[in-house]
């Protein structure tokens, strides 16, 4: 008699989160003089941007007696606590007090570093506390600066409540684009490189438009660019599918989609627009059915792996580098590898 696997399922999960720059959402959303919760890496941060412009992300707790900050209000580019009246700059210290001219040198909640880039905001996580090494980046997508694409994200955003492994596993997955989308896998390959991890897919859509070739990698841990292009009614389309995400606790995380198309030529700006909105909701339909699997899954370790399934264990032994200090990443980890797990080159 065959014994079955045991499927060893985590449940109870350390609370350190991933090594990299996390998605925010779109930059403008935060230049609107208030003062955005940001409930991520297991605490409560704070968003604002100042009169300038300049976006700064703190820790939402008052050092003073630990009122949230987040639930005080924006004045004179100063976050102003609810409780005391403490006021903090956009570094995060205390620069007045109210009732007292002497203000305690240990006054300061903490800073986070950020960027924009694609007119996205993102954060840094680092639980060492250290800045980015020389490399690790946002790539900025020349297609923002070309009048040839539309600009705009059309973003979505939403809770799933499981571990983000789980969808980025989907990186290495060869084989569920037929079940899960209709659309079988013709080609399929991962290259995993120092912190970018990338999958190349061929296949045919039946949401999408036939002659599908989607071309994505993830930077860092938790953001996600896909360059696809397709036959669609005739006409090819070309789209650049953002998957983010932000860990909220160890077992669930902030998921966002957003979808921006390349203009047909001849048509006009309204037609191109209208042509956008339908193939954006295409978009949206089939990634929210990949949404719909991670919502019910379970994390599994040790999955039982059939032949063609993809390096699935290859793309978590890259993925754990982001949660170990820098000083452990297996040096092996900036070698380029290349996995082909359908087709030929």
């Amino acid at each position: 008699m065959t014994k079955l696997a045991a499927i060893n399922v985590e449940t109870a999960l350390a609370p350190r989160f991933g090594r990299g720059w996390h998605c925010l959402g779109e930059a403008a959303d935060y230049r609107d003089g208030q003062l955005h919760t940001l409930n991520i890496f297991g605490t409560r941060l704070l968003a604002f941007a100042t009169s300038s412009g300049q976006i700064s992300v703190i820790d939402a707790h008052c050092p003073h007696m630990g009122a949230d900050l987040s639930r005080g209000t924006l004045e004179n580019d100063r976050v102003v606590c609810p409780f005391h009246h403490w006021q903090y700059d956009a570094s995060g210290k205390c620069v007045e007090i109210p009732y007292c001219k002497r203000i305690p040198p240990k006054a300061k909640t903490r800073s986070w570093l950020t960027c924009e880039e694609n007119n996205l905001l993102f954060v840094w996580n680092n639980p060492e506390g250290k800045a980015p090494a020389d490399g690790v980046v946002i790539p900025h997508l020349p297609e923002q600066d070309s009048d040839e694409w539309l600009h705009d994200w059309h973003m979505d955003k939403l809770i799933i409540e499981t571990n983000p492994r789980e969808l980025v596993d989907n990186l290495a997955d060869a084989q569920h684009f037929g079940p899960v989308h209709g659309t079988p896998t013709k080609y399929f390959a991962n290259v995993f490189e120092g912190h970018i991890a990338q999958q190349i897919f061929h296949g045919d859509s039946e949401r999408l438009g036939g002659d599908l070739v989607a071309e994505s990698a993830y930077y860092g841990p938790a953001t996600h660019f896909t360059r696809m292009r397709a036959v669609f009614e005739g006409m090819e389309i070309h789209s650049i599918l953002l998957n983010c995400h932000v860990p909220i606790t160890a077992n669930s995380f902030e998921l966002r989609f957003g979808c921006m198309v390349k203009k047909v030529p001849g048509w006009s700006e309204e037609q191109n627009r209208e042509m956008a909105k339908d193939y954006v909701m295409r978009n949206r339909e089939s990634f929210y059915q990949d949404v719909d699997i991670w919502a019910h899954k379970i994390r599994v370790n040790n999955p039982v792996l059939a032949e063609g399934d993809g390096p699935v264990y290859q793309l978590r032994e890259w993925y754990e580098q982001f949660f170990m200090d820098e000083a452990s990443v297996p040096a092996a980890m900036a070698e380029r590898r290349e996995i082909i797990t359908v087709g030929q080159r």
